[in-house]
Parts: C-alpha cells; sequence; structure tokens
C-alpha cells in the first residue's frame, strides 16, 4: 500500500511533459498579437482623435463637458469589459481558448470600422453621441474576452523555462497596434489639412483611421483562424473529462461562483497588479494625446509625434525585459515597475509642462519606463495566477474588474481630477497610488518564473529536454507535482 508521501507526491513520466516545437510556440504567438494590435490599433485612434471627436459628436456641448463626455466614450468600453469577461471567460475554459480568441476579434474589427461611419452631431444632434457609445460597448464586450484569452494562450504555449521572453510578444503586439494607430491619425492629420485644409480631420478625416481598420481586421481574422488549441488546455479537458476532480477541488473547472469562491485572494492579487500596469499604460497611450493638447498646449501631430518613437523603442524592450524575468523572476521585475512608477511620475509630469518637443520626448520616455517593466511580464505572470482549468475565466474577472474600474478610466478620472483641483500633476498623484498597491499585491504573490503553470503539467521544446527534467525531477526546485491534478488523480506508481 503506498504511504502518503507517494500519493501526495506522483512522479513525473516523459510521456507526462508537454513538448511544443519553436516553430508551432511563433505560430501561436504570431496568432495571438496580431488581436492586440488590432484592439490597441482602436486605442491609439480614439486617444489621438479624442479632441476632434469631441467637436465631430458633441459639437452642441460647452468646454470642457464635449472632451469629458467622449472620454467617457472611451471609459464605457471598458465598464462594459467585464460582462464580457463574465460571459467569455467562463466560454473559453469551456469549449477551448481558440474558438473564443477568433470571436473576439471579428467582433472587435467590425465595430472599430463601423464607428467610421457613424452620423456626427452635425446630423442628428446629441443623439449621435448613442451609436458611438453602442459600438464602444461592444469593442468593451469583446475586449472582456480578448486580453484574458490571449494571456491565457500565449502563457499556456509557452515553454516554462522561456514563457517570460515568449509571452511579452503580446504586449509588443499591444503598443505597436497604439503605435500604429497614432501613425495613420498623424498621417491622415497631414495629408487631409494639407489638401482641404484645417478643417478637414473634422468634416472627413476623422473618418480614414477607423476605415483603416476593415482590410488589417481582415488580416487578423484569417491569423487566428490560423492557430491550434494550446497544449495545456486540451490536457486538461481530457484530465476533467478522464479522471473527473472533485467538484471542491480548486484544480477542477470552476464557473464564476466557484472561481471567487476558491481563488478570491488570488483575483485580489490580479486586481490590485492590473491597476498598477493599467493606470500607468493609459496614462502613457490613451490620456497622454488629451493631456498634452489641453493642459500643455502641444498640437495633436505633435503629441504623436512624441510618442510614436517612444512606443516603438519601448516596444522592442520587451521581449528583452520578459528574457530577464525568466532568469531573475516576475517578482523583482514588478518591484522594478513600481518603485520607478513612485520615483519618475512626477518628475515626468514636470518636465512635460516645459511644452517645447524635446521636453515631451523625454517626459514620456520616463513614464514609458515603469511601464515596459510591467507590461513585460504581465502576459506570463498573470495567467500564472491560476490553474489551467480556470484559467481563462479567472484571469477575465481579475483583469476586466480591474482595467474597468481603474485602467480605462484613466482618462475620465484624470482629467476629472484636474478640472476639480486645477492642479495638472493629479495624473501622476493617481497614477502613484496604485503603483503603491501593486507593490502590496506583489508581495503576496506566488512567483512562477521557471515553473510549471498550476494545474498544468511542464512544457519544454524538445524531448530531449523532457528526458532531462523527468530524469532530475526529485532534485528539481521548480517541480511540484502536487499541482499537477493529472498525476494527483492517477493511481500513485
Amino acid at each position: 500500500m503506498p504511504n502518503e508521501e507517494d500519493v501526495k507526491a506522483p512522479r513525473l513520466n516523459v510521456d507526462d511533459v508537454i513538448v511544443v516545437k519553436k516553430s508551432r510556440i511563433r505560430t501561436a504567438i504570431g496568432g495571438t498579437v496580431v488581436g492586440n494590435f488590432m484592439e490597441w490599433f482602436d486605442f491609439g485612434i480614439y486617444g489621438y482623435l479624442a479632441v476632434t471627436l469631441a467637436v465631430v459628436f458633441t459639437s452642441d456641448l460647452p468646454d470642457p463637458w464635449g472632451l469629458l463626455v467622449t472620454l467617457f466614450g472611451f471609459a464605457i468600453s471598458f465598464l462594459v469589459r467585464p460582462i464580457g469577461g463574465l460571459v467569455l471567460g467562463p466560454l473559453g475554459d469551456r469549449i477551448g481558448r481558440q474558438k473564443v480568441l477568433f470571436f473576439t476579434m471579428a467582433m472587435m474589427a467590425v465595430a472599430t470600422a463601423l464607428i467610421g461611419v457613424l452620423p456626427t452631431s452635425s446630423a442628428i444632434g446629441l443623439w449621435a453621441i448613442v451609436p458611438l457609445y453602442f459600438l464602444k460597448m461592444v469593442q468593451g464586450f469583446s475586449t472582456g474576452g480578448e486580453y484574458a484569452g490571449a494571456t491565457t494562450y500565449v502563457s499556456e504555449f509557452s515553454p516554462d523555462k522561456s514563457r517570460g521572453f515568449w509571452a511579452s510578444w503580446l504586449d509588443v503586439g499591444s503598443y505597436v497596434g497604439f503605435a500604429a494607430g497614432a501613425s495613420v491619425v498623424a498621417l491622415t492629420t497631414i495629408v487631409t489639412t494639407n489638401v482641404w485644409g484645417e478643417t478637414a480631420m473634422v468634416d472627413f478625416g476623422w473618418r480614414i483611421p477607423f476605415l483603416v481598420a476593415i482590410p488589417l481586421g481582415i488580416v487578423a481574422i484569417w491569423f487566428r483562424l490560423r492557430i491550434p488549441e494550446t497544449p495545456s488546455f486540451e490536457a486538461a479537458r481530457d484530465d476533467q473529462n478522464g479522471t473527473a476532480l472533485a467538484p471542491e477541488s480548486p484544480f477542477a473547472r470552476h464557473g464564476i461562483v466557484g472561481i471567487i469562491r476558491y481563488h478570491w485572494r488570488t483575483v485580489l492579487i490580479g486586481i490590485a497588479l492590473v491597476a498598477a500596469t493599467n493606470t500607468a499604460g493609459y496614462a502613457l497611450t490613451s490620456y497622454m494625446p488629451t493631456y498634452l493638447e489641453s493642459e500643455v498646449g502641444v498640437s495633436n501631430l505633435g503629441a504623436a509625434v512624441a510618442t510614436v518613437p517612444v512606443l516603438i523603442v519601448m516596444s522592442a524592450l520587451l521581449p528583452l525585459i520578459g528574457k530577464l524575468s525568466d532568469k531573475i523572476g516576475r517578482k523583482p521585475i514588478y518591484l522594478i515597475a513600481a518603485g520607478s512608477t513612485i520615483v519618475l511620475m512626477i518628475p515626468a509630469f514636470a518636465i512635460m509642462q516645459i511644452g517645447e518637443e524635446w521636453a515631451v520626448f523625454i517626459a514620456l520616455a520616463m513614464v514609458a519606463i515603469p511601464v515596459a517593466f510591467y507590461v513585460a511580464v504581465s502576459a506570463s505572470a498573470l495567467p500564472a495566477l491560476f490553474p489551467t482549468a480556470s484559467r481563462f475565466g479567472a484571469m477575465a474577472i481579475a483583469y476586466n474588474i480591474s482595467v474597468s474600474l481603474f485602467g480605462g478610466t484613466t482618462p475620465l478620472f484624470s482629467q476629472a481630477l484636474i478640472e476639480i483641483t486645477g492642479n495638472t500633476y493629479m495624473p501622476a498623484f493617481y497614477i502613484m497610488f496604485f503603483a503603491a498597491l501593486g507593490a502590496i499585491a506583489m508581495l503576496s504573490m506566488r512567483e512562477s518564473a521557471k515553473r510549471p503553470l498550476l494545474g498544468s503539467v511542464p512544457t519544454v521544446e524538445t524531448v530531449e529536454e523532457a528526458r532531462e527534467l523527468v530524469e532530475h525531477q526529485d532534485e528539481d526546485p521548480f517541480i511540484d507535482t502536487s499541482t499537477m491534478p493529472i498525476l494527483t488523480t492517477r493511481s500513485p506508481h
């Protein structure tokens, strides 16, 4: 009869280890990145057109209400995200990551394109804001499953020892997408105003960047059709069907109630980390165009010229930081991110007030430093908080609640705080507050670098790695078979 220690700590066989070839990893990551590119392409367009859209859709409202109503259109998409997460997250745990990611991509592309054909307030008055809000809500619903699903997907497809590197490419797509959106707005502004005059963007030019989403969306949907299901999900699904984990097991697949019941502490950690990441991230991207134009006096084009190079350089650094996290851990990277936020944010906003192009560039680069450290590990660290069977659903709940309450509302709250207090440094204090909360949450986070995902067996790139891992599993500090339900539910050996 096996003793208690044997039952609690079963051994791995070579056949248990998931082997994913590098060519399949590249296909999977590439097909996922295009979705994040599309999502942030829209953010870039909306962020850099916010002042223009205020004129287009709220021309009858006095300042500053027109701008605030337009920024609320950005915020409302985030307020809907938890609904999308609550629906699409558990669905992704049930039917698969790939199917849900295809659905979110198609919905997002269609909604972005339709914004480009909406009637304006000059045609139907303030009613023009209603269809804009509706399409932003559709985008919010789809993105409620997009990032949670994409991070889950890339984490489950990545080898344990290099998950930070591979998963960081997801946010490379995000910020390159935002830079592309800003660039399209800048290029459209240059061409239309030089050819048709200063009012060209308000008259019709604002539609062009949204309509560019049509060909981009077609390409992105085609890529999404090609990505396979993750090996970890398939293994967990087979385990659910074959060995029937007890319903009360935290490793079993749970719906919304079960996730909150068994993983509420981890969900709170995720919410705090996401809030810290996204208040800084959305300030850099979606709010800075508005802040620079309304508070510093920099033109829309000038803001784009300063922002795009910063985002491109930052994007190029993300895989390097991701690879560093594979060596030193995710928690030290989060600590660097939170610390640099608290140190750099006030000086960055002070330099920004100079208003010269060089000063804006330096200030944005300073804001980008903590953002780079945050987002480089988000796609590898956050999904690893939750077990495989409920990962998509738990990620959707934690991520979307946090982004809705604290991230996507950053432009609205930042501008409102300035209007209430008259202090142009309020956005910096807002970001720093959440950085402090994130640092506290990070201390309670389970380190996940170099380790198999919770609820999954190890993932490697070659059969030789699998054999070596199995041979040395007893002395490997990163292998804990008690967190692998596929092993713990079978007969001990």
